[in-house]
């Protein structure tokens, strides 16, 4: 068979239940393998064949397996199992002369040969070994057990393999008369220095070492005065920084209040601002409050002076209006004038012509007193037009006033004018052919009449009768005074 595989180890970690493991490589015998257990702690054991395992799969250039027996327990979590090869470096063929070729033993033979190569590999793998590029004349040491104990395997100066000094034995409270070899450790009791011996001696005098006359013979390892002024110092430097912890503590403390004070003044401030903002704004809006009422009160007084204008012009147009009634008024009282001369002169009609008279009489009065009620609206309209202008923060009460009284006056002229007309048609009906037993007073006569029929009338006065003048219908009817 061939040997195509280089494994020569395999390794399992353990779970507290399995006891078969794979073994990936060839290998002749069932004694050819080693089985070892570690545990957790790094102690290892060899397990024995039989007793500890079987195997299976030998000669099978496959592999095979172990299996451990009943009375060994499966490796638990943390443990493992190694399975590597354990070949006898033997050579275990004979060759008898003239036989024919044993091509089967022989091939036997190589392979086990190959087995031992890959165990020895193995094993040179695990060792402690110099590379390729680096020399070293030897690494045999001639120095026996008993000297070596308590020494280390080291370099020397050529960087050569040696057996050194051990670490030190330490051998207590310097001493007088005391035989100390190379590396011996001691205690200078008089400063607790501790040294180590570096020539082998008796020691001799006092101490402390340093002043012994074998002084050269020790080198001070531990400078227990230095240490101790040290730890003075650190102590020292530890109080002064306890002191400074304390005063930062403090410090700390303070700019914490501080900061505190400073966080309640800026809460403070923060509310002030907020507050003169609420101010500003309200002193904002005030302002433009302000500053709409005084546009509202430079309107007003632009709308009051307009009602003053209104009703000064108010006021002028209810004087003229007065002063037409008065004209009218005056008109009225010539027009009873002349109804007073026409009821004179008609003494046939007195009572008719009476009567008509006083109509107009109580007319003209009428009128009169509309004329009167015009100019007392017409001074009430003054009156409003001078108080609006002595007082323009009244004005919109006084143009109210004025419009007012303007609106009575205009009233009153409108009354005094209707008043006025209804004189003048009374004063007209005086001078007026009318029938019935109505009578009139015409001067003249410029135009064609109708008398109806069984009208009697009388024209008091001498009448023109104008020309191309016709009266007619005075078939029964009685016309005076023609």
């Amino acid at each position: 068979m061939t040997v195509s595989s280089q494994n020569a180890k395999v390794s399992y970690a353990g779970n507290g239940s399995t006891k078969t493991f794979a073994v990936s490589f060839y290998f002749l015998a069932d004694a050819h393998l080693r089985v070892s257990k570690r545990t957790a702690d790094g102690t290892e054991t060899t397990l024995a064949l039989t007793t500890n395992y079987t195997v299976s799969g030998a000669g099978n250039p496959s592999g095979g397996s172990i299996t451990l027996t009943s009375s060994t327990a499966a490796p638990a979590s943390g443990e493992t199992i190694t399975v590597s090869r354990n070949v006898p470096l033997t050579q275990e063929t004979d060759y008898q002369a003239n036989d024919p070729f044993p091509a089967e033993s022989h091939e036997r033979a190589l392979d086990k040969l190959t087995m031992e190569v890959q165990q020895l590999n193995e094993a040179l793998g695990r060792s402690l070994k110099l590379s390729v590029t680096n020399t070293m004349n030897s690494t045999e040491f001639t120095v026996g057990p008993a000297d070596r104990v308590n020494k280390v395997l080291g370099f020397d100066a050529n960087g050569e393999l040696t057996v050194s000094q051990e670490l030190g034995t330490y051998r207590g409270n310097w001493a007088a008369g005391v035989a100390y070899a190379q590396r011996d450790l001691v205690k200078d009791t008089s400063t607790s220095n501790i040294y180590i011996c570096l020539i082998a001696h008796t020691s001799t005098g006092s101490l402390p070492i340093s002043s012994n006359a074998d002084g050269y013979k020790w080198a001070l390892i531990v400078d227990a005065v230095a240490a101790d002024a040290s730890a003075d110092a650190a102590a020292a430097s530890a109080s002064a920084a306890a002191a400074s912890a304390s005063a930062a503590s403090t410090s700390a403390a303070n700019s914490a209040s501080s900061a505190t004070a400073s966080a309640a003044s800026a809460s403070t401030a923060s509310t002030k601002a907020a507050e003169s903002a609420s101010s500003a704004s309200a002193a904002a809006s005030s302002a433009t409050a302000a500053a709409s009422s005084a546009t509202s009160a430079a309107g007003s007084a632009s709308t009051a002076t307009t009602k003053a204008s209104e009703a000064s012009a108010s006021a002028s147009t209810a004087t003229a209006q007065a002063g037409i009634a008065t004209t009218k008024a005056g008109e009225a009282s010539s027009s009873a004038a002349s109804a007073a001369a026409s009821q004179s002169s008609a003494s046939n009609s007195a009572s008719t012509a009476t009567t008509q008279a006083a109509t107009s009489t109580t007319k003209a009065s009428e009128a009169a007193a509309s004329a009167a009620s015009a100019l007392d609206s017409k001074n009430a309209a003054a009156a409003s037009q001078t108080a609006a202008a002595a007082s323009q923060s009244a004005a919109a009460g006084s143009a109210s006033t004025a419009s007012a009284a303007s609106i009575s006056a205009t009233t009153k002229a409108d009354v005094a004018t209707a008043k006025a007309d209804e004189a003048a048609a009374s004063a007209a009906s005086a001078a007026q052919i009318v029938f019935g037993n109505l009578f009139m007073h015409p001067n003249k006569i410029t135009e064609s009449i109708n008398i109806p029929d069984g009208f009697n009338g009388l024209l008091v006065d001498p009448v023109e009768i104008g020309p191309n003048v016709t009266i007619t219908g005075l078939g029964n009817s009685t016309l005076r005074g023609l």
